[in-house]
């Protein structure tokens, strides 16, 4: 499904970067450690025809990627935004083959296209939706549960999770927080749409131990093993009756081909920040869905820019489970935008203003800042 109609060029005159910390309304824990604050870059790209926004999806610490808040926000300055304003006159679709030269950092350069995305919609007056070939007007809202201190522990914060009117419940698991409880919410919920996330935790030495939660009619079992390790989960996918779904791993279009033509995975997880962009995760959309593999979007404690541009990409139609695009409250008690997310009857509707359809609230922007910088083209 390439985008029918590519954007007009758009001026850009400058970028201003912005990092962020905002406070969670509780710890999230997972496999590799625990958030209490949520540090983001957010982007405005600022051109002679309005400005764009974007977010940056890395987290303080190299945790769950090599990509980190310090590292994305040298490379933006010293190499990518200087990139970018070296053209005149610049589109959409140009940004990804104008930083491929840098090697890596694709959350950096993601943040960097939706601005300019999110630029040239609002000046034609169109909504990412529907230029990245949206079919829905609103997605099925999954919500991540973090690791809580005992079964009986996550037990009830998924309780209050249904009770909100989430539709599908992904818990957090690592080595001797996996088999028990999983149980313990099965048993607690019945047949609810149920899936597990390891984030690398395992090897597959731990086969074993990941062959018990077969027995839970789970929807999905996601990253049990390290991102660079597209063969032993090939092995393992063969030994567990589960779906292997793939999500640190798949880091582009290439990588989500080499997995499917190894048997990796039979679920993929797209998350725009990890590969580099939304025009890259439709790339990633198109091919699994002409391969019959169902896909979801995934979730990076997106502000309401994120998840704003994480609702639109979640309307496309190979996207067939749900994702993790909740509502803001499930991680802010106040967001940057005017109008953050919300749940209505377990689904988050579409933006369908211009550009992300979201405005910002300058007010919070503000109160969130913790370090800013203004980078503006060389008038000649």
């Amino acid at each position: 499904m390439p985008i029918a109609t590519p954007t007009s060029p758009v001026s850009l005159d400058g970028f201003e970067l912005r990092v962020l910390r905002i406070p969670l309304v509780s710890p999230f824990t997972t496999s590799f450690g625990t958030e209490t604050i949520r540090e983001v870059i957010v982007v405005r790209a600022m051109t002679s025809d309005g400005d764009g926004w974007g977010e940056i999806v890395t987290q303080a610490e190299p945790l769950y990627s090599s990509e980190y808040t310090q590292g994305a926000w040298d490379v933006a300055q010293r190499f990518l935004v200087p990139a970018l304003l070296d053209r005149a006159t610049i589109r959409a679709e140009d940004v990804a083959g104008i930083l491929e030269p840098f090697v890596g950092h694709r959350m950096a350069k993601a943040g960097l296209e939706l601005a300019v995305i999110d630029a040239a919609l609002r000046a034609e007056g169109r909504s990412l939706g529907g230029y990245l070939g949206a079919v829905h007007d609103r997605v099925p809202s999954g919500v991540s549960v973090g690791i809580q201190r005992d079964p009986a522990a996550l037990v009830k914060t998924v309780r209050g999770y249904l009770d909100e009117g989430y539709v599908r419940i992904k818990i957090k698991i690592k080595p001797g927080r996996d088999v028990a409880d999983t149980a313990a919410v099965r048993d607690a919920f019945g047949a609810i749409p149920l899936q597990v996330d390891a984030n690398s935790a395992y090897t597959l030495a731990d086969a074993g131990t990941l062959a018990e939660l077969d027995r839970f009619d789970l929807l999905l079992i996601e990253q049990p093993l390290q991102e660079d390790d597209l063969v032993d989960h090939a092995t393992l996918a063969r030994r567990l009756s589960t779906p292997v779904c793939l999500d640190e791993s798949i880091v582009s279009v290439k990588a989500a081909a080499d997995a499917l033509a190894l048997g990796s995975a039979s679920v993929v997880n797209i998350k725009a920040g990890r590969v580099g962009g939304y025009l890259e995760a439709v790339r990633i959309h198109d091919l699994c869905r002409d391969a019959a593999v169902p896909v979801w979007c995934g979730g990076m404690l997106e502000t309401g820019i994120g998840r704003a541009a994480n609702a639109a990409l979640a309307a496309l139609p190979g996207f067939t489970l749900p994702g993790d695009v909740s509502a803001s409250s499930r991680f802010y008690a106040r967001d940057i935008v005017t109008e953050p997310a919300v749940l209505e009857d377990g689904h988050v509707r579409v933006p369908t203003g211009p550009g992300l359809g979201v405005e910002i609230d300058p007010v919070a922007l503000e109160d969130f800042t913790v370090e800013r910088v203004v980078l503006r083209r060389e008038r000649v």
